[in-house]
């Protein structure tokens, strides 16, 4: 998997995929989402927060290497929020 690439661990989505079958918690996530466009995926600073942010409603303690790890991978991405294709593609990576 690509996201193995940059260090995220397999434990730590597992996890993350199982507490969004929460629909409260899905719920936050996809409000924290509302709003945001390619170009705040595109800026570091902005990933970062969203990754923290994700993170505390997650319930997860991510360390400073995580959060690197995570925000690289978000990044390489260049997701674009409103191309479905894009969007596919991240659903392959997590099924």
């Amino acid at each position: 998997m690509s996201y193995q690439k940059y260090g995220i661990r397999p434990d730590l989505v597992e996890r993350v995929k199982f507490k969004l079958k929460n629909p409260v918690v899905k719920g936050q996530i996809k409000q924290l989402l509302n709003g945001i466009t390619k170009y705040d995926l595109q800026d570091r600073v902005k990933v970062k927060k969203l990754v923290r942010s994700a993170a505390r409603i997650l319930g997860e303690k991510l360390t400073e290497l995580q959060e690197g790890q995570i925000v690289a991978f978000v990044l390489a991405q260049k997701i674009d929020p409103n191309n479905t294709f894009h969007l596919l593609k991240l659903w392959g990576m997590f099924r």
